[in-house]
């Protein structure tokens, strides 16, 4: 039969061993909260990154309509280049809130160098001392190029050997034929000068994550 000085010396390996218990039980979910803010910081970013290259990409296809009619104004176009960073960058941050976080200011710029699209920072926005900080890269890559045909050789005129010919009436003025030579991911598009249109901006565009070292 245990005695109970047994017991009493006992009582206090118990409560340490609870302690212990507790304590590693209040470390893991620390850890475990952290990377839940991690995580949730990085989806924000990615998304306010995504959106912001996806209103880009929108205002390239809008943009090319204005002179579908003029291919020698394509090329900004067919190079995504042609976009502001203002409404992409407030698209961004609509899409952080909505995921719990905040741009960091000056967080949300244009990419500099080959790559078209934008770099996104974020902040959560829960309590302070939770707080995590996360970026993100989305590009915006063209599916197009533009082949124009070769324009037909004309021919020299006869000269007229007989001068009491009638002249001709002038011609009228032909009718516009339609443009071609746009190739999108893989598919030719032929643009109809009485009815312009382009494929949807993701026929036109990707957008997708992409990583610094990119």
């Amino acid at each position: 039969m245990r005695s109970r000085g047994d017991a009493g010396q006992a009582f206090p390996v118990y409560v340490a061993s609870i302690a212990g218990l507790l304590f590693l039980a209040f470390v893991y979910f620390m850890f475990g909260q952290a990377a839940v803010t991690r995580n949730s910081a990085q989806t924000a970013a990615d998304a306010a990154a995504l959106a912001a290259a996806q209103d880009a990409r929108e205002q390239l296809r809008e943009g090319w309509i204005g002179v579908i009619l003029d291919p020698v104004q394509w090329g900004g176009f067919l190079e995504g280049k042609e976009f502001g960073d203002s409404s992409a960058c407030q698209q961004a941050a609509v899409f952080a809130a909505r995921n719990g976080a905040g741009i960091l200011g000056g967080g949300c710029v244009r990419l500099s160098g080959a790559r078209e699209g934008f770099s996104v920072t974020v902040r959560t926005t829960g309590a302070k001392e939770q707080d995590a900080t996360a970026s993100a890269n989305a590009v915006i890559e063209s599916k197009c190029r533009f082949e124009p045909p070769e324009a037909p050789t004309s021919e020299e005129p006869e000269p007229d050997t007989d001068p009491t010919e009638p002249v001709p009436e002038p011609e009228e003025d032909p009718e516009p034929e339609p443009i071609t030579g746009l190739i999108c991911d893989g598919d030719a598009w032929s643009i109809d000068p009485d009815d312009p249109r382009l494929p949807s901006a993701a026929d036109l565009f990707t957008v997708r994550l992409a990583g610094d070292d990119e």
